[in-house]
């Protein structure tokens, strides 16, 4: 029997393989004693047989091998390089492994197959988030067709799973599925990450709330689309499984990896998971080029003239938008070749002279006049037939003649290095040439078909960018959220949520979001006060406070606001401004809400002595008056002043008519009674905001 375990405070877990075969995880969960014997729990670990069943359980293992009789999905298909199935099967070879029990790598040979399978375990101390990936070798290329990261079981103490789902403009929609004997089969074959189908999972055991109970999480982290399975056996094992969708490598190679598969354990319900995914993305995934530079307030034009450029008016919208509290002004698409609509031009890269007869720098040097700094949009892996590179180069586009278009657009082969130093240069040669410090980076349309190359093309061209230009910043964007993972994460700096600028939209896509998200890389915006994707109209209020929960910016034409909206459009971006030293540090927590009309998270700072509680409603509640929301987190023996933030900026109403002590003065109550009673707000109508601080004296 060999035995690993890895440890910290957290969650402890414990691995052990019989007769030099792959391990299985015979234990993942609440920390265990070092006094603990691995060969021990191995033993507890093993199960009965009973009547109709093998002489021995198969194994379970990180690698689940058919040919070991294993009676699910296993975790590796593959075809030598003449199209012959393998059935590979593995023995332990080396093993290694930290001081600080921290990492973990496991090697194991198919002497008969020539294929060599290594798995690699990383626990952060910190965050308590375990990094896992898998590696395979042969002597000849082979034929890959799924290869799973290293395969783990999911907890018998478990009524069901949570993963999501979504469209455009509706992204991060949980989709709750009871466990039940077969296989939970998720896979996303469109290419990039997809609106549809986000590669996460987190799974509660039974009670588990969003405060409470025990909670497991998963997120695999690749661009390319993702195939999970969540399978019972007919045994009643329960695994796990997350990789590239199947058959994503075209070509036969001799060596493949899966990308991350990021996990982690909590003892406080799905906040647990969500505040470990948010430090670990946060604190060790994105690379700032500048830390130390608070988030700057966005201004985005695309929704005040959308492809109509014409300086004067930019100019004019640049000052407004400043004034408001703007530090930075991004150009949205149109600026480039002959783009007025979206039918032509992408992949030529050079500045439109019909509407910039002196170039960018006017608008450049305008903008940066107002204090703000500068960005661009680009759409770089995308091009038009109607285009000059594409009369030139209609080889360079990825996938048939006669495919399907998508925004009257075709992908570029990004497998292709030609590709990839053309779209370089034309990159480098505008950010080069103006003092651009972010670039919006657009991919609008799915792949024609899935393929790895692709993804790898792409990040290699991000990843060139990067070292030549490390000041600047990038932004995610996929038609809103089509590329978000942690994956593209690790080359850019934010992400643009969903292109719904409809702040009750958001606030329900931002609330799931949290579950792996922090703030400081979530765009939101202050959209027009009726909105361009659903038509509805909301107060400048609710609009401001919802896009004040992530990283902060406007969206809309500011000619169109009133008096009114402008002051409170200016009173909170102020307010974001001064808290957003601790905010963009905080841990999203959300809370678990007694009135399913109310949408509710607490932003924590790091040090647990300040928070923020953002309750927003989002329809009209069964009952005639609110029902409190209780904090989190909170030392229960401390005291906390507690304020309602915007009671003078949300919408007006005489049908609040009590004389709370929350709309004209503070509270101050102790951490239990905010965690056990919580805070009754005063009644308002759907699709208002109630900001609440608190801190502790």
């Amino acid at each position: 029997m060999q035995t690993w375990r890895l440890d910290d405070t957290r969650q402890t877990l414990v691995l052990a393989a019989r007769r030099d075969r792959l391990p299985e995880v015979i234990y993942w969960g609440a920390p265990l004693p070092q006094s603990d014997n691995l060969e021990t729990l191995a033993a507890a670990h093993e199960l009965d047989v009973t009547g109709g069943m093998l002489d021995e359980n198969p194994d379970l293992s990180i690698c689940p091998e058919a040919v070991r009789s294993f009676p699910g999905q296993p975790g590796l298909i593959i075809r030598d390089s003449d199209g012959t199935p393998l059935l590979p099967k593995f023995c332990y070879a080396s093993e290694q492994a930290s001081d600080n029990r921290f990492t973990l790598s496991l090697t194991f040979d198919d002497t008969e197959n020539a294929l060599t399978y290594t798995a690699h375990f990383a626990l952060d101390p910190v965050t308590h988030v375990i990094t896992t990936s898998a590696e395979l070798v042969a002597t000849r290329p082979v034929h890959l067709h799924w290869f799973a990261a290293p395969v783990l079981p999911a907890p018998q103490q478990s009524e069901h799973m949570i993963d999501f789902a979504g469209r455009w403009c509706g992204e991060f929609q949980t989709a709750t599925t009871p466990w039940s004997a077969g296989m939970r089969y998720r896979e996303n074959r469109t290419g990039r990450t997809g609106h549809e189908h986000f590669p996460g999972l987190l799974i509660p055991c039974t009670g588990a709330t969003n405060t409470q109970g025990f909670a497991y999480g998963f997120h695999y982290g690749w661009s390319g689309g993702h195939k999970m399975i969540a399978e019972e056996l007919p045994d009643g094992r329960r695994q796990v499984q997350f990789g590239h969708a199947a058959r994503m490598e075209v070509d036969a190679a001799t060596h493949f990896k899966t990308a991350p598969l990021y996990v982690t354990y909590s003892q406080d319900g799905l906040n647990g998971c969500a505040v470990a995914f948010q430090r670990h993305l946060r604190d060790r995934i994105v690379t700032w080029p500048e830390p130390e530079r608070p988030r700057p307030v966005h201004y985005n034009c695309w929704e005040a003239v959308y492809f109509d450029h014409k300086l004067p008016i930019l100019q004019d919208i640049a000052t407004r938008a400043a004034d408001l509290g703007a530090e930075r002004f991004v150009l949205d698409d149109g600026w480039f070749g002959e783009r007025d609509d979206d039918t032509s031009s992408l992949s030529d890269w050079t500045v439109d002279t019909r509407k910039y007869p002196d170039g960018l720098d006017p608008l450049i040097d305008h903008v940066h006049g107002l204090g703000m700094t500068f960005g661009i949009w680009f759409e770089p892996e995308m091009i038009n037939e109607d285009s000059h590179i594409y009369r030139a180069h209609p080889d360079w586009a990825l996938g048939s003649e006669d495919q399907l278009l998508g925004r009257q657009q075709k992908a570029l082969n990004m497998a292709l290095p030609e590709v990839r130093d053309f779209i370089y240069e034309r990159m480098a040669a505008v950010l080069s040439d103006h003092a651009i410090d972010y670039v919006k980076w657009d991919h609008n349309r799915v792949l024609p078909m899935p393929d790895a190359a692709q993804t790898r093309g792409s990040y290699a061209l991000i990843d060139r960018l990067r070292a030549a230009f490390p000041k600047v910043e990038i932004e995610s964007c996929a038609s809103g959220g089509g590329r978000i993972d942690f994956g593209i994460l690790s080359r850019t700096q934010r992400v643009w949520l969903s292109d719904s600028n409809d702040a009750l939209e958001r606030l329900r896509i931002q609330y799931n979001a949290a579950l792996f998200l922090p703030s400081v890389v979530t765009g939101s915006h202050v959209g027009p006060r009726t909105c361009h994707t659903s038509g509805r109209v909301l107060d400048i209020s609710f609009r401001a406070w919802v896009a004040a929960q992530r990283h902060m910016g406007f969206e809309m034409d500011p000619r169109e606001l009133d008096e009114r909206e402008t002051a409170v459009l200016k009173e909170v971006t102020s307010w974001y401004k001064h808290n957003r030293h601790w905010l963009h540090s905080a841990d999203i927590l959300r809370l678990d809400s007694p009135d399913p009309a109310v949408i509710a998270e607490q932003q924590m700072s790091t040090d647990a002595s300040r928070f923020v509680a953002f309750i927003g409603k989002a329809d009209t509640s069964a009952q005639i008056l609110p029902r409190p929301i209780r904090m989190t987190r909170l030392d229960p023996a401390a005291t906390y002043a507690v304020r309602l933030v915007n009671r003078n900026n949300v919408a007006p109403t005489t049908v609040s008519r009590a004389q709370q002590i929350l709309k004209t003065d503070e509270i101050r109550v102790s951490g239990a009674y905010l965690m056990s009673q919580g805070v009754t707000l005063p009644w308002t109508f759907p699709c208002q905001m109630w900001v609440l601080e608190g801190e502790r004296l």
